[in-house]
């Protein structure tokens, strides 16, 4: 086969279906979609969008192992299970870990540029802060398997010397279109725009530490469409790299957010507090906040969008939408 110069894996996902349609937006359709598009409504985060080619994960991991891919400039590598909530740590070594060593391997040998999803779970509970320093990298310590496969992957580039010849993005709270298929891991903008539709209120969860009042947990909300430049400021800049937030630096709280929903769709807020599950609770972050400094003195300049600009566009523009309402 004829591989396409732009590999994106993971490209019928979230972020991946947007950075496809901001790649097309750019002209460029010469792509290759890798996923697994299994029986779910994934599949529709590909209707529109151009691209060359497509193939199963398990197809194009075949042709990697047997280094049969042919040539790409650029592997937009966003592939993974990013369930926070998955407990089968060999699986996510495997799918997480192993397929990104394999094929970061392949970009280095075919002079690829290689772009990969790290993610703010390697921060774990935040008590060592959010630098993306990496001399900080190696102190970090996840809360969960998933947040261990992405650190595991961080740690191996690190070490291996790779830093300095391919990016790494630690994403953070990333929202917007064509996250439907994610279930239980969509965001919270979305899960909330259901719940009002459906009972008139947002339930979030209670807080268990004394140092944070229910809803004012604070997390680093990233609109999708501000992931999807970031991740094109580095195509465009081969010579930068690094492992780099992905983050507008502003923590805000859930109860902001909710009220941002509410706002959007007209709507005066009503929230209720839920018990968190127990299994959840030692495994819960209570504050993320991207350290930016590294991501601006690479030269990215672009602002990211206020958290009440990006909710509003996303349920105004796509959400209601979808659902065929008018918001008053």
């Amino acid at each position: 086969m004829r591989t396409a110069k732009i590999i994106v894996t993971g490209g019928a996902g979230f972020i991946g279906s947007n950075l496809v349609e901001g790649l097309n937006r750019r002209g460029l359709t010469d792509i290759l979609v890798v996923d697994d598009l299994g029986r779910d409504e994934k599949w529709r985060n590909l209707s529109g969008l151009q691209f060359a080619d497509y193939l199963q994960k398990d197809a194009f991991h075949r042709l990697l192992c047997e280094d049969r891919l042919g040539e790409a400039n650029a592997v937009f590598h966003l592939g993974a299970c990013s369930a926070t909530t998955e407990t089968d740590a060999g699986y996510l070594m495997e799918n997480n870990y192993r397929f990104s060593v394999e094929l970061c391997g392949w970009c280095q040998r075919h002079r690829a540029r290689f772009i990969y999803a790290s993610s703010a779970a390697t921060y774990g509970d935040g008590t060592r802060g959010y630098s993306d320093e990496d001399a900080v990298t190696p102190t970090l310590r996840s809360l969960n398997p998933y947040g261990f496969s992405k650190q595991l992957f961080d740690l191996w580039a690190l070490r291996n010397g790779l830093l300095g010849s391919i990016v790494g993005l630690k994403f953070f709270n990333v929202y917007g279109p064509r996250e439907d298929h994610k279930g239980e891991m969509r965001s919270v903008v979305h899960k909330a725009f259901g719940q009002i539709q459906r009972t008139g209120e947002v339930a979030l969860f209670k807080s268990y530490l004394a140092q944070y009042r229910d809803g004012e947990q604070i997390r680093d909300f990233v609109f999708v469409a501000d992931a999807v430049k970031v991740a094109l400021f580095f195509l465009d800049q081969p010579e930068v790299c690094g492992l780099l937030n992905c983050g507008t630096g502003q923590g805000r709280t859930w109860l902001d957010l909710a009220r941002a929903v509410f706002a959007a769709m007209g709507r005066e807020p009503r929230v209720r507090f839920i018990e968190m599950p127990e299994d959840l609770r030692s495994r819960y972050q209570y504050h993320t906040a991207a350290d930016t400094r590294k991501l601006r003195a690479a030269g990215y300049t672009e602002p990211f969008t206020p958290l009440e600009a990006g909710v509003r566009e996303y349920v105004q523009s796509y959400l209601s939408a979808k659902e065929g309402l008018e918001v008053s």
